[in-house]
């Protein structure tokens, strides 16, 4: 393989004007594609292979028309304090409003309040539910404007109006902290490279990649049915990763100018060294993300395969792009050691000690178990919180309470109950029975003898009066352990039901639907954990040639995602610095953050193994004994890598500005999984590992030597064509 990346990496930078062109090229076609395609609307949630799901096909089936699919919106009036809900003045104000909403020509129906018994016991506080053609993200503006102006109207006449449902869902933003983000890495870069040029090229590549690999998704979102928070997970994998991969490559282009090299040379050994590197990372990443969809959820899974392809576009940028600059940017890119007129230093300077990374690595081969030990207690002591961890999906009482949904949330809570803005919708499919009536009140009356149970509504059967649907109100809020219990128990319940009338029965709605997700998400971890971590693990045996690396790569991981997902419940579940993380509201973790963060954090992390301890095996498989390999892995790679990691980091923090409360905790997951990852695991715990296990590191055994291919990610092959392979040093056979 080195020997293939050096001749692409020779060849691009001398065909620069060619590769240059082609990339560009596919950046304008990828910008007019988004341009002209359609805008995509909200992207449908559907779980299949759950009861939830089953039973909200089966609406659709049996209930044409109804727009089970549709947006919906609460209208909540409260009377002013001292008066009631049922005052002449307050019940016309009331009409009027629901009279106003109805003429929408979206909305399918407007419930009035007191026909439809939506009065709170006390009189205070009442609702009118609007029904509409079409999902929130498809809802025209001007219909949105409607539903706020009626509510502003009401508002006027002296109630206090508030509005919950999707109807008034917002397309998330992200902030100035994304910008922030990107700008902390260009300091970074500077800092490490001492040039603008060749600080200015990984960022260039990396949002030349983002911005083909975004617009492509953009410009196939509605054909594939794509939300708006894949091209925003495209954009911050995409760019951490993209500025990574280019920074590897530039260092180790200069490290090259700096041994005497011509540049194309330069460019071809850092493209058949560093790019090896970034082959196999960027394969670890794409496993990880497409391995996502194991899970067998449409919405994880598009994430997965849109980011897995910004994220090849990046490794074909750094292969071929990057070079192609570095051509175009010549003596302005200094070899390693000299410095550009930016930081004041012009000659090629030879440090008087050895560097930070250096006096690290031999700190901790020196002292490898205490080292050992002071990492993985302090992971574990970070992974604590993620024994409480608590999964739910957000609703309504998760928002902000700045704003009118959680407000809506609030006041149906105080007048009907905790359990009323999480009702269960029970579907009775009585086809196969012989007395669906019969089927629809044992089913009602069954339900009414279930614990936490406030409220069971009459059966609703459809035209043909084979299935019907109940509408149970839990007496708990709906990301409580009682109401997960209470649809178990309806479940439970409609097994006896079926075995008595032949009846079906099957519970949906928001929150039974939010319950499978996570249940499903909790079953579907260990099989995702065994099949990526497994693939990740047979190709770094490739890569390292050996047994033991990988198995420490793996587990160093498992610890750098716990104590990622421990800083997670601390922040966003018990509210630790949540005030500064800008998290208005603390709940249950999102169901899918787990299994999502084992993915991208697995791939992530192996990055930083990669391009770390591949410098380290380079040095032993030339003749360094084992602790002196693991210094100089650090002399080469350290500054590099700890550059690379704080690039990463600042990206990933910058999306934790977003209003969107999934890429919000998603960006500080990434961010706190890189910092211990990177700081803990790969610098502290990666080298007192190697420096305990000494040669039996490498160790593999003869049988799988032979049978293993040889990617060459040591540029050897490059070696033995120069004739350059250090006599004075013997190659060592691992």
């Amino acid at each position: 393989m080195a020997t293939f990346l050096y001749k692409l990496g020779r060849l691009s930078f001398r065909r620069r004007h060619f590769v240059a062109l082609i990339w560009v090229a596919l950046l304008t076609l990828a910008g007019v594609g988004a341009a002209s395609a359609p805008a995509a609307g909200n992207s449908s949630f559907s779980i299949p292979g759950t009861e939830a799901q089953k039973a909200f096909d089966l609406l659709e089936q049996r209930f044409p028309g109804t727009s089970a699919d549709g947006a919906t919106a609460r209208v909540v009036f409260k009377a002013p304090s001292g008066e009631k809900m049922t005052d002449p003045g307050n019940k016309a104000t009331v009409q009027d409003t629901v009279k106003e909403l109805s003429d929408g020509s979206e909305v399918v129906r407007v419930t009035d309040p007191y026909r439809a018994k939506a009065v709170s016991k006390d009189g205070t506080i009442a609702y009118a539910q609007v029904s509409y053609k079409v999902s929130g993200m498809e809802l025209d503006d001007a219909a949105k404007d409607a539903l706020e102006d009626s509510a502003q109207d009401a508002r006027k006449a002296g109630l206090t109006v508030e509005i919950g449902g999707d109807a008034l869902q917002a397309v998330p933003h992200t902030g100035s902290s994304e910008i922030i983000g990107i700008a902390v890495a260009a300091v970074v870069l500077v800092i490490t490279f001492g040039s603008l040029v060749a600080a200015g090229l990984p960022l260039l590549t990396a949002l030349i990649g983002v911005g083909i690999g975004v617009s492509a998704i953009t410009g196939l979102a509605s054909a594939l049915d794509l939300g708006t928070t894949t091209s925003t997970l495209a954009m911050m994998i995409g760019l951490a990763v993209g500025i990574d991969y280019a920074l590897f490559i530039v260092s180790r282009y200069r490290a090259e100018l700096a041994e005497g090299r011509e540049r194309e040379e330069a460019a071809g050994r850092a493209v058949g060294t560093a790019g090896s590197a970034v082959v196999f990372a960027g394969l670890t990443v794409v496993i990880a993300l497409v391995g996502l969809s194991v899970v067998n959820i449409p919405m994880l899974t598009k994430m997965g395969i849109a980011a897995a392809g910004t994220v090849a576009i990046a490794v074909l940028i750094a292969l071929t792009m990057v070079p192609a600059l570095l051509g175009y940017a010549g003596r302005r890119v200094k070899p390693m050691g000299e410095k550009g007129k930016l930081l004041g230093r012009t000659a090629k300077q030879k440090p008087e000690r050895p560097n930070l990374g250096t006096r690290w690595a031999s700190f901790v081969v020196r002292r490898p178990l205490a080292v050992l030990l002071l990492g993985v207690i302090g992971l574990g002591a970070a992974a604590v919180p993620a024994t409480s961890l608590e999964l739910g999906l957000p609703d309504d009482g998760s928002q902000p309470t700045s704003t009118t949904q959680r407000r809506a949330y609030d006041l149906l809570s105080e007048g009907f109950g905790p359990g009323f803005n999480g009702p269960l919708m029970v579907v009775v499919d009585a086809k196969n029975s012989d007395d669906p009536k019969a089927a629809f009140t044992e089913t009602g009356d069954a339900i009414k003898g279930l614990k936490d149970v406030v409220t069971v509504t009459p059966a609703q059967p459809n035209k043909a009066g084979d299935t019907a649907t109940i509408t149970v109100i839990p007496g708990s809020k709906p990301s409580s352990v009682t109401t997960e219990n209470l649809v178990h128990g309806i479940r439970d319940a409609g097994a006896d039901i079926k075995a008595d009338t032949d009846a079906g029965v099957l519970v949906t709605g928001s929150t039974a639907m939010n319950i499978d997700v996570s249940e499903k998400l909790n079953d579907a971890l260990v099989p995702y954990l065994v099949l990526v971590v497994g693939l990740a693990f047979l190709l770094l045996i490739v890569v390292f040639r050996s047994i033991l690396v990988p198995l420490k790569a793996a587990l160093g991981f498992l610890l750098s995602v716990m104590a990622a997902l421990g800083a997670v419940v601390a922040v966003f579940q018990w509210g630790w610095l949540s005030g500064l993380m800008g998290v208005e509201q603390t709940g249950p973790v999102m169901s899918m953050m787990p299994i999502f963060m084992v993915g991208v954090v697995f791939g992530l992390a192996m990055d930083y193994e990669v391009f770390l301890v591949t410098r380290m095996r380079e040095a032993y498989v030339h003749g360094e004994k084992p602790a002196q390999a693991v210094v100089t892995g650090f002399r080469h790679g350290a500054r590099v890598v700890t550059a690379a990691a704080v690039i990463m980091m600042a990206v990933f923090a910058g999306f934790i500005g977003s209003s969107e409360s999934m890429v919000k905790m998603i960006g500080f997951g990434l961010a706190i999984a890189v910092f211990f990852d990177a700081f803990i695991v790969r610098m502290a715990i990666v080298p007192a590992v190697l420096a305990l296990l000494g040669r039996t590191a490498w160790w593999l055994p003869k049988w799988l030597d032979r049978a293993l291919p040889n990617v060459d990610v040591e540029g050897e092959g490059l070696r033995a064509a120069s004739g350059d392979d250090d006599g004075d040093r013997e190659l060592v056979r691992v």
